[in-house]
């Protein structure tokens, strides 16, 4: 046996990840992209695997990524997790339902800012009375983060004039 004085032996140690033994559930929230990947990897039941699928991939589209990046990911979990006739048509039927659902969600929200818009102009009328249909029409096309500083603002108004001064500081 040959000893080298002037070398030092070298010791790796590392975790070993066992993604067969990883909850899928546990990565649904991360906002990270290996986390969307790797979930087609991890445990999951047969029964689940359209689904999963679907999670992976609604995952990968709330991250943002630059197309390439998506490819690539989008490509590494059809390739891991590769679903037989009877799973892909559950997988699009899954699609669609989470479309769907995403669909009402953003019909539900845009009522409620409508629904928001039409309180604060309620308010303004009964304390200022009458609006002119133009300052109307300005409120309803205000985001709604000026909505709601409109809503606290209002209690300081006295007169009409107030409400088209604070508008026009938002154009300023």
């Amino acid at each position: 046996m040959v000893d080298f004085p002037d070398f030092k032996v070298l010791e790796f140690n590392y975790q070993v990840v066992q993604l067969n033994r990883l909850n899928w559930r546990d990565f649904l929230n991360q906002s990270n992209p290996v986390a969307s990947a790797l979930m087609a990897k991890m445990n999951i039941a047969e029964k689940e695997r359209a689904k999963v699928k679907a999670e992976c991939l609604r995952l990968l589209i709330t991250l943002k990524l630059n197309p390439a990046k998506m490819q690539l990911i989008s490509g590494f979990i059809d390739t891991y997790l590769n679903l037989n006739p009877v799973e892909e048509i559950q997988f699009q039927e899954e699609s669609w339902m989470r479309q769907g659902i995403e669909r009402g969600i953003e019909q539900g929200i845009e009522q409620g800012i409508e629904r928001e818009k039409t309180l604060i102009l309620r308010l303004l009328k009964r304390k200022l009375g009458e609006i002119n249909p133009s300052l109307e029409t300005k409120i309803m096309e205000l985001s709604i983060d000026d909505v709601e500083v409109l809503g606290e603002a209002l209690f300081d108004f006295s007169t009409v004039e107030d409400l088209i001064n604070w508008l026009n500081t938002l154009t300023d």
